[in-house]
């Protein structure tokens, strides 16, 4: 065996061709292939987190922020599954093949195959399982959101069905839980590991462990006015905003704190002592696993990228719950318009707007072994999740394919972030593309266009107005029309994006505004508001979220206006014969790929979290037959029917439920 130690002549020749560049060492990429962690979690606000101005204590995300490199403008696609899918695939939503991903590869299937152990715990929120898209273990669950201490039907643990246990149960805990178990089992196999955790945190159902909830009660009291405040001081103090940028005012459709009556006041500041409490533990279970990466002596050598999939979210879909405490799985609160303002702070809007508050959000990469910035270094360069994939394949030395089984691939569109690692200019060539249903935009350099469910384009200029305070389009009007053209060149010839998606945008609206954004009433709620009926149950079929339903000559025309449209039928007085039973339709619209149907069979369960079948979708202007059967023993209670993704029209015709004979025991319209 030879060793250094025994030859000062090699020392001395190492010394040389060292100091001469004959042997170039790059931090960037270490001599062992590194491991990789990504984290995701779920609509997280800009300011949310310590190092990027907020007050909730997130001491282990600071540390690596304080040690590693922050993105001030990194970009996701404002919407959960669309992020998802651009963070796996290199790709923008539309063109890798949507929540299907027939279009593309994953980085779990890229770097297997370079000889990776490949892991994911968590949120999943497309087709199939991750267990058929390239990881060799899985734990969490394949819905959208769950209950975080009772769980749902979806979960999974490596491709088999999981119970949730009846108690000490807390999503975020669990998905660490198992993480640290394949990290185990990888550490056995003497393989490179790639990790993929993705928090359902802070997304709603708002519910909290009762040590984390205690640690906040009264802290927000003094409502979003002064945290935002407190949030752009500190943010300008930590270097993540220019001292000079002017924050964007609260918008007309939130009141200022202080107007608000004192029962609303107390029922605001428990949502976000809710939201606090459920950051704080995502921060403390990645403390968990920071421990575990030392205590295997891997964290030199771990590059850690942590992310979220869009801004915080303003939706607030449940009636006021009063003199609760969020701490256990019988009581949820929803998201608070108000408080989103003051978590993406400075900027304007939320989750699915393409505005910074919806598509703007933290990112850290924290890798020792890699970075050759200095330590807390920020980076202004934009980037994006479709950066995830070529930047991972060109630390872990892997290839993307042009070829795979079963699937046509279509380019990635993302570039590799290393040269930022270095401290240099990342090499862009496309514009960032921007679109989620109808909400459109485009970073172009410093320029950047925005459309508010396709109204009127919007420019600015973020080097300058990074908060879209001065919309400059009637004074840069041919900027403008090249930057459309550029932007519906790229939803057609990149994206593969339907027609729709890149249709002329309407007039300018004077006020942007969502039914879904929180009405704040004046009177406070009366009764049980914990067994407060949702409006139109009662109804035989109603149209659900961004959908306008009418019916003309017994067919039903649907109109979607945005994000997860359907229709509903609430069948609980009809005391239906047990099943099995089929659902069939005439199809004419809808979204090309993916429809959902989804069914209750008791009365305590709330749509989606029942069955699901999923079933084709032809959006090809014809008409076609959908016939699904409904494999179950028991009466059905509620059903959905979902045939579009996003933004359009569907005619349903010939709706009928039958039983397994085919006899007919409801039709729609009555």
């Amino acid at each position: 065996m030879h060793q250094l130690s025994s030859s000062p002549r090699l020392f001395s020749t190492i010394a040389i061709l060292l100091v001469s560049g004959l042997i170039q060492v790059s931090s960037t990429l270490a001599a062992d292939p590194p491991n990789v962690v990504v984290i995701m979690v779920d609509d997280l606000g800009y300011s949310d987190i310590g190092c990027y101005g907020g007050e909730i204590e997130t001491p282990n995300l600071d540390a690596l922020a304080a040690d590693g490199l922050r993105f001030s403008q990194f970009y996701n696609t404002a919407k959960c599954h669309s992020s998802r899918v651009s963070l796996l695939t290199g790709q923008y939503c539309i063109a890798a093949g949507d929540t299907k991903m027939d279009h593309a590869v994953t980085t779990a299937e890229v770097l297997g195959d370079a000889g990776y152990f490949t892991a994911m715990t968590g949120k999943w929120h497309l087709k199939q399982e991750p267990t058929d898209f390239g990881f060799d273990r899985y734990f969490g669950h394949l819905s959208g959101a769950c209950n975080f201490f009772k769980g749902d039907k979806t979960f999974r643990l490596n491709g088999e069905p999981w119970s949730v246990p009846q108690q000490d149960f807390y999503t975020t805990v669990a998905d660490v839980d198992y993480a640290l178990k394949f990290l185990t089992e990888a550490r056995a196999t003497s393989q490179p590991w790639y990790l993929y955790i993705a928090f359902n945190a802070p997304h709603a159902p708002l519910h909290a462990l009762p040590e984390d909830y205690a640690k906040y009660k009264g802290k927000y009291d003094q409502g979003w006015d002064v945290a935002r405040e407190t949030r752009v001081k500190k943010q300008k103090a930590v270097g993540i905003l220019p001292s000079t940028l002017a924050p964007s005012p609260r918008p007309e459709h939130i009141p200022a704190w202080n107007d608000l009556e004192p029962w609303r006041q107390k029922y605001e500041a428990n949502r976000m002592t809710t939201l606090a409490a459920m950051i704080d533990r995502v921060d403390q279970e990645i403390g968990r696993l920071v421990n575990d990466l030392k205590a295997n002596n891997e964290f030199e050598n771990t590059m850690i990228l942590f992310v979220s999939d869009n801004g915080a979210c303003p939706y607030d879909r449940k009636a006021p719950l009063l003199d609760v405490e969020p701490t256990n799985g019988d009581i949820a609160l929803a998201d608070s318009t108000g408080w989103s303002w003051a978590r993406n702070t400075p900027f304007r809007y939320y989750k699915q707007n393409q505005f910074e508050g919806g598509v703007s959000t933290p990112a850290i990469v924290h890798w020792p072994a890699g970075l050759k910035t200095p330590a807390g270094s920020i980076t202004d360069q934009p980037a994006h999740l479709i950066d995830v994939m070529p930047t991972l394949a060109e630390i872990t030395k892997s290839e993307i394919p042009n070829q795979w089984p079963d699937r046509t691939l279509r380019p990635v569109s993302g570039v590799t972030l290393t040269p930022a690692f270095e401290g240099n200019k990342i090499n862009r060539e496309q514009p960032i593309h921007l679109l989620f249903a109808a909400d459109r935009g485009l970073r172009d350099g410093d320029w950047k266009i925005v459309s508010f469910k396709s109204e009127a384009w919007e420019l600015y200029n973020v080097a300058e107005d990074r908060t879209e305070l001065n919309d400059l389009a009637a004074q840069e009007p041919e900027r403008l029309a090249a930057m459309v053209e550029k932007w519906t060149q790229m939803s057609r010839d990149v994206l593969h994006a339907p027609e729709r998606s890149y249709a002329p945008t309407g007039k300018a609206q004077p006020v942007h505004t969502n039914r879904e954004w929180t009405k704040f009433d004046k009177e406070a709620p009366t009764g049980n508001t914990k067994k407060r009926k949702r409006a139109g149950a009662k109804q035989s079929i109603r149209a659900r979220k961004n959908t306008k339903l009418n019916i003309t000559d017994d067919t039903l025309q649907l109109v979607f206006s945005g994000d997860d449209p359907g229709i509903a039928m609430d069948l609980r007085k009809k005391a239906l014969t047990p099943g099995p039973y089929r659902l069939a339709f005439d199809l004419k619209g809808g979204s090309q790929g993916g429809g959902e149907l989804f069914f209750t069979t008791d009365l305590k369960t709330i749509l989606p979290k029942g069955n699901r079948i999923p079933f084709e979708v032809v959006a090809d202007g014809d008409w076609q037959n959908v016939d699904i059967e409904l494999k179950t023993d028991k009466a059905i209670q509620q059903l959905r029917l979902d045939v579009s993704e996003g933004s359009g029209e569907a005619s349903i015709r010939q709706l009928r439920l039958t039983d397994d004979s085919g006899k007919v025991l409801l039709k729609w319209p009555n």
